[in-house]
């Protein structure tokens, strides 16, 4: 019998094109809400920022208000990138004792041993500390040209209105169900009557607000973002995650502060591939990239050039994993990508971890709370085991090209461990072959990001599957909107004649590049 697929179609994505601003996100009204403030006189920043606080309001299950995340700044002008390290670190009260192991597998995301209740996985022992609001908040601090309350006014709006209740939230918010009943206040937003909401089966889907989100971001506006870390926000956060057993406190959120850190620079074909170091996927980018820079490619991405690639990532990850441990998740973060009108790019990975994060939404306040515990080792003794006030390996992995000093492609993607092997390809394409950004978002991929099976998606040209078959075991799969067998990534490409091209992910319903008027 043949192999069953879910899909018969052929699938595209329209691509943005400006001589001035655009924003790219996996939400149109979000990366409406940047364009927005582009043509009100915001810089990049400014419109990063103000997307990524739309996401709370649109993209709930991915990223928020309880998020963490990296963000690549280039400014024109400037040499070099800097990055805004928002990352994840666990509370100064985390005790590994309190995880012990079930002598289970985990039957998602990671391949290590299970925890007792899952404890790790959701419920308010897997919180890490919500970074995002101060790296947001950093970023404009630095580099904006809006008030923090300016850039935070988009996103108000779009919470008041609340989450588009379509097809697309339902099937969202049905796969995490199971975990988000067991919390009050995570159950009473997204499942009335205790089931998913549905659309209308005619007419336009309608919207529902995200419990009190709404109004925490208005304080927020109005005192400031440290509010949310030593103010009202912060003593709401850590009464309600006591109450419910969790051990996030005011010290944890007094003493965060994001920070701003040089870019690791990448040297690769006489360009600087420009991404965040330290605990994320930069360095395993930088290795792949150290293996692929001594490979001669044709004048199309051909099967010597994905057998090439399949190899160099198959190195890169066996070093990684070997040195700093099993992070293989299928996680649900979010990737935006802005260039504004003067050439400065912004690529910003942001993420709750897994789908609705640790699935708590806290009821004072509305946020819900990443479960970043989840990507440490529950196992004691090793590189990446769980402990107190320690930042733990994750995959993001923005980044942006520059060419004779000045950005030139930034790109970045949602999806686990399989981030690094889209955004490798999708630059390799566009850096290597001289692929538009829309030609390289639509060509088929391949993913390899740890373990022995290269996974190739069904529509790739049969030259191409034979040499790597010949090489590796493959698994052939659907690149669809679910399951997610490839990441998502969006991508900007400034062209030969000073336009930009935005391009989303192809297979992401609700993805959109938009340009400024």
């Amino acid at each position: 019998m043949s192999v069953y697929f879910t899909q018969n179609w052929n699938v595209t994505k329209p691509a943005a094109r400006s001589t001035k601003g655009i924003v790219v996100s996996q939400s149109r009204l979000a990366a409406e809400a940047g364009v927005e403030i582009l043509q009100s006189g915001g810089n990049a920043i400014d419109a990063a920022v103000a997307t990524a606080f739309s996401l709370a309001a649109v993209e709930p299950w991915n990223t928020g208000l309880g998020a963490i995340g990296f963000m690549v700044v280039h400014r024109a002008g400037q040499k070099a990138a800097e990055i805004v390290d928002f990352g994840p670190i666990s509370p100064g009260h985390t005790d590994p004792a309190a995880y012990p192991l079930s002598g289970g597998t985990q039957a998602q995301l990671f391949t290590w041993p299970a925890v007792k209740d899952d404890r790790n996985i959701h419920g308010p022992l897997s919180f890490a500390v919500p970074t995002a609001t101060d790296g947001y908040g950093l970023a404009i601090e630095r580099w904006g040209r809006k008030s923090f309350a300016e850039v935070l006014a988009p996103a108000i709006r779009l919470a008041k209105r609340g989450l588009p209740q379509d097809w697309w939230s339902t099937l969202k918010i049905a796969t995490a169900a199971l975990d988000l009943r067991r919390y009050p206040e995570s159950r009473r937003v997204f499942l009335p009557n205790d089931l998913p909401p549905v659309p209308p089966q005619a007419g336009a889907p309608g919207f529902f607000k995200l419990g009190r989100l709404d109004e925490t971001m208005e304080r927020l506006a109005r005192l400031g973002r440290r509010d949310f870390y030593e103010g009202g926000i912060a003593a709401d956060i850590a009464a309600d995650t006591k109450a419910i057993g969790g051990v996030l406190d005011g010290n944890d959120l007094k003493s965060y502060r994001a920070r701003v850190l040089p870019a690791l620079a990448i040297p690769y074909r006489g360009m600087n591939v420009q991404a965040p170091g330290g605990m994320t996927a930069g360095p395993t980018l930088a290795d792949t990239l150290g293996r692929l820079d001594r490979v001669e490619f044709g004048s199309m991405p051909d099967a010597t050039a994905f057998v090439a690639y399949a190899e160099a990532m198959r190195a890169a990850y066996v070093s990684r994993l070997d040195q700093l441990g099993d992070v293989k998740a299928e996680t649900c973060t979010t990737h935006l990508t802005v260039v504004d009108g003067e050439g400065t790019m912004v690529a910003l990975t942001t993420t709750l971890l897994s789908t609705f994060g640790s699935r708590v939404v806290l009821p004072t306040t509305g946020i819900l709370m990443n479960n970043g515990i989840m990507w440490f080792d529950p196992r004691p003794g090793r590189a990446n085991s769980i402990a107190p006030s320690k930042r733990p390996l994750s995959n993001m992995c923005p980044i942006v090209v520059a060419r004779d000093g000045r950005p030139w492609i930034a790109a970045g993607a949602s999806g686990g461990r399989r981030i690094m092997s889209a955004v490798l390809q999708l630059m390799s394409f566009t850096l290597d072959f001289g692929l538009g950004a829309e030609a390289s978002a639509h060509r088929p991929r391949i993913d390899v990001s740890g373990g022995d099976e290269v996974m190739v998606d069904r529509r790739m040209e049969p030259e191409v599957v034979k040499a790597l078959g010949a090489k590796f075991p493959l698994e052939m799969v659907e690149h669809g909107a679910n399951p997610v067998n490839f990441s998502c990534p969006n991508m900007i490409v400034v062209n030969a004649d000073g336009s930009r091209t935005g391009i989303s992910d192809v297979m992401s319903p609700w993805s959109a590049a938009v340009a400024e008027a």
